[in-house]
């Protein structure tokens, strides 16, 4: 597979698992709303921080296209200066967090050495990052209202999305076979984790 398209792929991949996962929150967590956009429980976290742990860059820029899709089309349509801050910020925080782990831990592909205790690190390392870049921005544009108890929601929503999105990905991960088998599922699955490789490999260059 070429790289322009394995970057392709990658960047499409995050763009809709991100969007998909934006959906169920609302459909399941709406109810747990602080204010418009924070969530004690937000999925989409997970999904940010994973996808930026795989897929290094590729992942950063889906993160930020689709945050600029749902931050005009749905979210602060009106208040073009916080969609795109939103988008910037929410992007931002996992790509910091993966550079953690990459220095740290020497990131593989398929987040095969990641233990659950390094995945709870990252979790709140990118559940601290995410509404720290937001509140200081916000305190820059002089929205202190709320402050404390919006950072403190914000942080519990990352945190526990991104524990659910992390732990049921990474053990459906650990499912994948190291090598071909002998059914199409099989293959398929292995084929799954050689674009995981390829693209992890990719990202190196």
């Amino acid at each position: 597979m070429s790289s322009l398209r394995l970057h392709f792929l990658s960047i499409t991949g995050t763009v809709i698992a991100f969007v998909v996962s934006l959906w169920v929150n609302q459909l399941v967590f709406a109810d747990t709303s602080f204010v418009r956009g924070v969530n004690w429980i937000y999925l989409p976290s997970g999904i940010r921080l994973l996808s930026t742990l795989l897929v290094g860059v590729d992942g950063f820029i889906g993160l930020l296209v689709g945050g600029l899709l749902m931050d005009f089309l749905y979210w602060f349509p009106h208040d073009p200066v916080r969609a795109i801050a939103g988008a910037i910020f929410g992007s931002l925080a996992p790509y910091l967090v993966y550079r953690l782990a990459l220095e740290r831990y020497h990131l593989r592909a398929s987040l095969t050495n990641l233990t659950p205790k390094r995945l709870l690190i990252l979790a709140v390392a990118y559940s601290i990052a995410n509404p720290l870049l937001h509140h200081i921005w916000f305190a820059l544009q002089g929205d202190t209202h709320n402050f404390v108890e919006s950072f403190v929601m914000m942080f519990v929503g990352d945190l526990s999305g991104a524990l659910i999105m992390l732990y049921v990905i990474k053990g459906m991960l650990a499912l994948l076979p190291k090598q071909p088998g002998d059914s199409h599922l099989t293959n398929g699955m292995f084929s799954i984790r050689l674009a995981l490789n390829s693209a992890y490999d990719n990202r190196l260059r």
